[in-house]
């Protein structure tokens, strides 16, 4: 058998998502106490040195991303255009992301405009789920993020997210061009 950090690297490189903890433990038949250390070593040698890519943990789980810095290049491997978000879009998800969960009629009333469009083009590229209906009349769907929606911006989790007031410390300009800036992995979200 196989080191089993070289199990657990191969894991990682080759899942198509992040992998949780649980799930590496249940593919190697092995305890969380004997593979917790290994990803801890992991994570700090992939830190360590300059590499075009590191382990990051991501969404609840773990995955090698590329360096933010070579994303101009790693564009060109992509016959895609890169995804860019409206500004309707990154409105709608930042509300949703912030007060979720929320129905479509609390973001609507937070906007000012409809959202109906928006909201089923951000389902549609799974960046949020539908998590139930409210017991309200005419039980409204309710709406929270995705898993997706976290492995997309980098976030562990959604305390990950920016507080208001570390929003309110940058630069006006900065501020601005924040949903714009690049990725993890390079790609712009904007």
């Amino acid at each position: 058998m196989p080191e089993l950090r070289t199990l657990i690297e191969a894991y990682i490189f080759a899942a198509d998502a992040p992998l949780t903890l649980d799930r590496l433990c249940l593919l190697l038949e092995k305890p969380r106490a004997e593979v917790r250390p290994v990803i801890e070593q992991l994570l700090a040698d992939y830190s360590g040195e300059e590499r075009g890519f590191y382990l990051a943990e991501v969404a609840g789980g773990y995955q090698f991303r590329t360096a933010t810095e070579l994303g101009p290049w790693l564009r060109k491997l992509s016959k895609d255009r890169p995804f860019r978000f409206s500004q309707a879009a990154l409105e709608a998800l930042a509300i949703i992301a912030y007060r979720q969960p929320v129905t479509r009629a609390e973001v609507e009333y937070l906007r000012g405009v409809d959202s109906g469009g928006v909201i089923k083009s951000l389902l549609e590229k799974n960046l949020l789920r539908i998590l139930g209906k409210k017991d309200v009349p005419g039980r409204p769907l309710m709406y929270g993020t995705s898993r997706h929606f976290l492995e997309l911006f980098g976030l562990r989790e959604l305390q990950d997210l920016p507080t208001l007031k570390e929003f309110s410390a940058l630069e006006p300009e900065l501020a601005e061009a924040l949903p714009l800036e690049p990725d993890k992995e390079g790609q712009t979200d904007g």
